[in-house]
């Protein structure tokens, strides 16, 4: 017989190795948060090469693996890998005190993990779904750090925010999300500026400006109201894409020679934050 608490270990330090972090709380909270209780009763759905293959049984060591859960397949909505996770959230690297926003928040799994990462500070959850917000502020009621709103993150205003944890693609970050950004605030979001460009993109607001990195592939469920560039979009190929070096807001300061992505009133450039304009 596995014996589940085991399976949980050795899934967390699966995740705190894939995290290429430093920070020893993120084996603890991989391992302190049962992931399924965030995915309803099993037997569940995991998802494989645009297919569903059924868990033998509801028992929980079935979905302690680098696994797509699905949570509406008709929407297309999974609980996301776990190792792309915890990638990104040791990337954005949580700290005690610091406000969260996750746009996106499904039913809440990653959403418990912010929170415990970065408690006493508070986590404000988006979901625009209204029955995965209805079922995350269900599974998130013992966490009193944790707000869910059923609401779009991309109308609404954002409070000052230490990170902002994106869960689904956008052609550009909103203005608002740039300027609810604190100094020195961190912002992680799947990126697809082109119906063939999909990258995860990391953003640190600097006392110069948000300085950005196309740090890998990523695929998103699209983000309802952020996801489509336009028709005045001006878009160029993956590899001009992932030159982005710095993002700007077009009210700030205009495109340049070195934009690589220009949607809306932001624009993506090839030059880093204090770097000197090409001649």
């Amino acid at each position: 017989m596995t014996d589940l608490a085991d399976v949980r270990r050795f899934y967390a330090r699966l995740m705190a190795a894939q995290a290429g972090s430093a920070d020893p709380r993120l084996e603890a909270v991989f391992a302190g948060v049962p992931r399924e209780a965030f995915l309803g009763p099993g037997p569940w759905k995991v998802v494989a090469n645009g297919g569903a293959i059924e868990t033998p049984s509801a028992d929980p060591v079935h979905i302690y693996q680098n696994v797509l859960v699905a949570l509406d397949a008709d929407k297309g909505i999974n609980n996301g890998e776990p190792f792309l996770h915890a990638m990104w959230i040791g990337k954005v690297a949580p700290e005690p005190a610091e406000a969260v926003i996750h746009v996106g928040a499904g039913t809440g799994y990653y959403t418990a993990l912010l929170a415990r990462l970065v408690s006493p500070g508070a986590v404000t959850a988006f979901e625009l779904d209204a029955d995965l917000a209805s079922r995350a502020a269900s599974n998130l009621e013992s966490y009193e750090n944790v707000n869910v709103i059923h609401g779009d993150a991309v109308t609404s205003r954002l409070p000052p925010s230490d990170i902002i944890y994106v869960n689904a693609g956008v052609a550009a970050p909103p203005a608002e999300w740039l300027k609810a950004l604190k100094p020195g605030a961190r912002m992680v979001f799947p990126w697809r500026p082109t119906e063939r460009v999909g990258l995860a993109m990391m953003v640190t607001r600097t006392e110069q400006g948000f300085a950005c990195d196309p740090f890998m592939r990523s695929w998103f469920i699209p983000c309802v109201g952020a996801s489509l560039a336009g028709p005045a979009a001006k878009t160029f190929d993956r590899d001009k894409a992932a030159r982005s070096r710095s993002i700007w807001l077009t009210a700030d300061k205009a495109p340049d020679i070195t934009a690589t992505v220009v949607i809306g009133d932001v624009w993506f450039s090839s030059k880093g934050v204090g770097a000197r304009r090409p001649q």
